[in-house]
């Protein structure tokens, strides 16, 4: 059975689209089962019924036209119920529908099966027999695997057809939503740009050309540069080759023909592709058919095509890149965007980034928020290479990306937009003003920054430090390990541009979902594993390197804090505090005079916050990392977009945890600060000041919003507040709590920013 499945997700992984995908399962289930009917149902949103699809032994002249209700007959039990059903005598069961159009009364055994996707029942999955017949458990077993395996195809297909406008029944469809992560607030409507890596083949989007003969004259041209270059490595090598193998250059050259390859991806163009997507799809055509080849010579030649037609793709993007052009309002699309594709793109023109893959605490969406350019992230099952040149719309505050929208979301949301719009004007007068609650309590707004750009947004709205200074964004920037020399320079730009204020360098935070490209660190689980303070101690050298650089670039301003992250014991920061000393020590007897920074630490990991008493001894002030603390807590990665949906700061549990800390902290009298996407949160802002966190620290867009929020409810309030919320045991009573209160202080316009916390 295992070499069964493996066939037919196989042949339905290769289909050319929905229709054929389903064909291929009916008609390989059936024959696998040996039973005389299998069949597809697929829900139809529109309709909100579940319509047959494809089917083997049922009449050919219902597909697409017959449909059951979620309440009516056994298909709508499966999606009712989500699980099997398995009968003998189907017609006996009291919700046996009969559809006079697909024949099926002499069928009388029957099992369907849910078809699921993250939650959703996208369809349900059935085969029929004549006779009375129990299908065993192994058949069950077999069809169950099979749906759970074929979900995600199914889904991703079905998406594939949302974008263009079109439900799985050919009914015209809008407002087509994928889910994501937030990467950075915001909302943006625009024209969605395709970009993806240099010669990969598989990522290339469907694009098609108005100028077919000079399409075809830009083909010809790549292709002759790649025959050069093939001709010239022949002659390059020929010396060292024996004849046979010079003979394999020869064969390159041929596939490379215009009776070959060449003339295959000219056909393609014709019929109006652009020569990109036109030769992706010709290579991924030749790769697919010699893959499956018997014959071990024909299987390697797979390797062979993709190494040539990635050779072409090569030449066709460095010299399209030359001249392209933007429009003026875009939105970048990828699978997986580096910063490198973000600065390809003039400054005025990009509004938006959507990103397959990657989380809100990639370095791309740290480069979002330092730009205020809306981000979703991690978006599922979206088919990006169909996104280029459609309007779409991205909601970062929710992680969400719409396409195909009707009128009336892009009214909705140029409401969103209207309204932030004037939010922030109104917002501007307060900038100057102190963070303290109507009674007096006095609370500090700090930011987290990892560009010179931060900080000089930060200013404007009346930053009072920098929390949490990002070290790692320069570090992740560059193609090798910047300087000593180097990184004084960064520093030395954060520390003048917010002097006198205090600025806390975090020592470098890399690993989890923070590689550095040029020191990969691929580990089975990156969050658990070798990350943070970890690297650092086991690299001494980086980590005094980058020390250095921080006590130097303080010289003669004083304004530098130095925070340790992901701390889980007492060793980690006592052999950090040593390294720097010594790096102080050492800046001293260069003969530079340099005030020794004040140390801090950061709790992230939960064993860290039974020791506060011990950490009291050994460094100068502690802050909470929410994000991780929590992720930590709950164990949920929160970058992961199949689980983000249960991650929620406004977790029960996580507050009462960072109540415990506050309390701890202050019992020791040390100074306490928070930052995270949690302490730019209005309604939880409230709830950190009134548990007695000095200081907040959040993104530069968020400083206003929690600066109003506080100015408008009493410490009082606050802690009332904080009392009820405390007493709750699930997040959604917390969140309804924050809500009455923000709406009660008449200031619940600021809600969304809260909405997924």
């Amino acid at each position: 059975m295992l070499e069964t499945l493996r066939s037919i997700i196989q042949e339905v992984n290769e289909a050319k689209d929905l229709n054929a995908s389903l064909e291929i399962i009916v008609r390989r289930v059936q024959k696998a089962m040996d039973t005389r009917v299998c069949s597809v149902y697929l829900l139809d949103h529109n309709l909100g019924r579940y319509v047959l699809m494809a089917s083997k032994g049922l009449d050919a002249s219902s597909v697409g036209k017959a449909s059951l209700s979620p309440e009516e007959g056994l298909v709508g039990l499966v999606a009712q119920r989500a699980e099997p059903v398995n009968l003998e005598h189907a017609s006996s069961h009291p919700r046996y529908f009969y559809i006079p159009e697909t024949r099926e009364e002499e069928f009388e055994s029957f099992l369907g099966v849910p078809v699921i996707h993250h939650r959703e029942v996208l369809g349900v999955l059935v085969v029929q027999q004549a006779e009375v017949r129990a299908f065993d458990a192994e058949e069950e077993a077999f069809l169950i695997t099979l749906s759970a395996q074929l979900a995600g195809i199914i889904a991703n297909e079905e998406a594939r057809g949302a974008v263009t406008g079109f439900s799985p029944t050919g009914l015209k469809t809008t407002d087509a939503s994928f889910e994501g992560v937030p990467g950075a607030p915001g909302v943006v409507i625009a024209e969605a740009i395709t970009v993806f890596p240099p010669a990969d083949l598989s990522v290339i989007p469907k694009r098609k050309v108005d100028d077919i003969d000079r399409e075809i004259a830009f083909f010809n041209e790549c292709l002759n540069a790649v025959r050069i270059d093939i001709s010239e490595l022949k002659m390059k090598i020929k010396s060292q080759l024996r004849p046979e193998e010079r003979e394999l250059f020869d064969a390159y050259l041929h596939m490379l023909s215009d009776n070959a390859l060449g003339a295959e991806v000219i056909a393609r163009i014709k019929e109006g592709s652009w020569a990109q997507g036109a030769l992706a799809k010709v290579a991924r055509d030749h790769v697919r058919n010699l893959e499956h080849m018997d014959d071990d010579y024909l299987r390697e030649r797979a390797t062979d095509i993709k190494d040539l037609c990635s050779r072409v793709l090569f030449y066709l993007q460095d010299k399209e890149q030359k001249n392209r052009k933007y429009p003026k309002r875009c939105i970048l699309v990828s699978e997986e965007l580096s910063a490198a594709m973000l600065a390809e793109v003039p400054k005025e023109n990009l509004v938006g980034i959507v990103s397959s893959k990657g989380s809100g605490h990639s370095h791309v969406a740290i480069l979002a928020r330092a730009m205020s350019i809306p981000a979703a992230m991690g978006i599922q099952d979206l088919p990006f290479s169909e996104l280029d040149g459609k309007e779409i719309i991205v909601d970062g505050y929710n992680g969400r990306v719409y396409s195909n929208p009707s009128d009336e979301l892009r009214e909705r949301f140029l409401e969103i937009v209207r309204e932030e719009e004037q939010l922030s004007e109104g917002l501007e007068s307060i900038k100057d003003l102190p963070c303290e609650t109507l009674d007096g309590h006095r609370v500090e707004l700090w930011v987290n920054t990892g560009l010179i750009t931060d900080v000089l947004r930060s200013k404007e709205r009346g930053a009072e430090g920098i929390g949490l200074f990002r070290t790692e964004v320069p570090f992740l920037l560059r193609d090798r390990f910047p300087t000593e020399r180097e990184q004084t320079e960064i520093y030395r730009q954060q520390l003048e541009a917010f002097h006198p204020k205090t600025v806390t360098m975090r020592t470098l935070d890399i690993g989890g979902d923070k590689p550095l490209p040029y020191f990969p660190i691929k580990e089975e689980n990156p969050f658990l594993g070798w990350r943070g303070i970890r690297v650092s101690m086991d690299h001494p050298e980086i980590f005094i390197g980058q020390v250095r650089a921080m006590i130097k670039a303080s010289a003669g301003l004083d304004n530098l804090q130095i925070m340790l992250p992901m701390i889980s014991n007492m060793q980690e920061v006592d052999d950090s505090v040593r390294l720097i000393k010594r790096a102080y020590q050492e800046i001293v007897e260069e003969g530079m005079t340099v005030v020794k920074p004040s140390i801090g630490v950061m709790i992230e990991i939960p064993a860290l916050m039974y020791q506060v008493e011990a950490l009291s001894r050994r460094v100068d002030f502690i802050s909470v990392g929410s994000n991780d603390l929590s992720q930590y807590l709950l164990a949920i990665d929160r970058n992961n977009p199949r689980v983000s949906g249960i991650y929620s700061t406004m977790h029960p549990s996580v507050l009462r945890v960072l109540k415990q800390i506050a309390d701890d902290v202050h019992r020791v009298n040390m100074r306490l600060s928070i930052c995270g996407e949690m302490a730019g949160n209005p309604g939880a802002a409230v709830l950190l000041m009134a548990m007695g966190y000095d200081v907040l620290s959040m993104n530069a867009t968020s400083l206003l919003k929690v600066k109003s929020v506080v100015r408008n409810v009493t410490f009082q309030q606050a802690r009332e507040l904080l009392d009820k919320v405390l007493a709750q045991d699930d997040t959604d009573s917390v969140k309804a709590l924050v809500d009455i209160e923000l709406y009660n202080a008449g200031v619940d316009r600021l809600l969304r920013t809260s909405s997924n916390s």
